[in-house]
C-alpha cells in the first residue's frame, strides 16, 4: 500500500469535480498503470472555458457518457468540439426505489444502502454490454486518451473503473482505494441533492465499500471470478487482454 499514498492523481477543475487520471496504480505483477491514457470524472455540464482548455491539454479525444437519457438532457455536456462522444447509456435503476425512500419519513441509511447495492448488482448483470463497448474503444487500432463519466462519477463510473483496473491486474484492495476517493474528491452537486431528506442524501451522495462489494458479489455469483466475467461478458480473451495491458500498463 505504500505505493498508493499519493493516489489517485486528481486534476482540479473549476466547474467539474472528481476528475482523475487512472494511471499510477500498481499492478500485482510489478507494473504500473500508465498515466495520461484513461480518466474518470463526474458529468461535464459545468465545464468552464478554462476547464475545456485543461481537458484539451490532456489530449482527451474519446468521452464515454454512461448517463441515462434524462440526465443527459438535463445536464448536457459542454465539451463537444474535437472529441468523439460515445453515449453508452446505463439508465438509473434506483429511480422508483429512491422516490419511495424520499416519500417515506421513516427511511433509514440502511434502506439507501439496500437500494444502492441492488443498483450495483444490476450494473454487472444488466449493463455488461455498455462496459464491453468501453473496452472495445480502448482496444481500437488507434486508441486516444479516453474519459468516462456518469453524473456524480461514483457509481456507474466506479464500476467501470473497477472493471478496467481489474483487467489491468490491479489488486482489489487498491481498487477500493480508488473507489473510496470519491468521498473526498466529488463536490456534491446541489442540483443532484436538491429535495433529498438528509438521511437519504448522506448515504446516496457518497460511496461505501458495501456498494462496490455488491458488484463483486454479483460477479462471483454469476461467473465465479472477475477473470471469468471479464472474459465471458466483456470479451477480454487472452489475446485482447494482452493488447490492453500492453497499451495501458508499463
Amino acid at each position: 500500500m505504500s505505493r498508493i499514498v499519493d493516489l489517485p492523481h486528481s486534476i482540479a477543475l473549476e466547474g467539474v469535480s472528481n476528475l482523475r487520471d487512472l494511471g499510477g496504480w500498481p499492478t500485482r505483477d510489478g507494473g504500473t498503470v500508465k498515466r495520461g491514457q484513461v480518466f474518470r470524472s463526474a458529468a461535464l455540464h459545468g465545464l468552464t472555458e478554462k476547464d475545456i482548455a485543461a481537458l484539451r491539454s490532456l489530449g482527451v479525444h474519446h468521452i464515454v457518457d454512461f448517463r441515462g437519457d434524462g440526465e443527459r438532457e438535463r445536464w448536457p455536456t459542454k465539451l463537444t468540439q474535437g472529441v468523439s462522444i460515445h453515449e453508452l447509456t446505463i439508465q438509473p435503476t434506483i429511480g422508483a426505489s429512491l422516490r419511495d425512500l424520499v416519500q417515506d419519513p421513516n427511511s433509514t441509511a440502511e434502506d439507501v444502502v439496500r437500494v444502492m447495492r441492488a443498483a450495483y448488482g444490476s450494473y454487472i448483470t444488466d449493463w455488461a454490454h455498455r462496459y464491453r463497448t468501453m473496452f472495445d474503444l480502448l482496444l481500437h487500432e488507434t486508441p486516444a486518451p479516453l474519459l468516462f463519466h456518469c453524473t456524480a462519477g461514483k457509481d456507474r463510473t466506479g464500476v467501470a473503473a473497477m472493471l478496467l483496473l481489474s483487467a489491468l491486474g490491479v489488486e482489489e484492495e487498491v481498487i477500493h482505494h480508488d473507489y473510496l476517493a470519491t468521498n473526498r474528491l466529488w463536490r456534491r452537486d446541489a442540483e443532484v441533492s436538491a429535495g433529498l431528506p438528509q438521511v437519504v442524501a448522506d448515504t446516496l451522495l457518497s460511496v461505501q465499500p458495501a456498494f462496490l462489494e455488491a458488484a463483486y458479489e454479483a460477479i462471483h455469483a454469476g461467473w465465479g471470478s472477475i477473470d471469468a466475467y471479464l472474459h465471458q461478458q466483456l470479451g477480454l480473451d487472452d489475446a485482447r487482454m494482452a493488447v490492453l495491458r500492453a497499451r495501458l500498463v508499463e
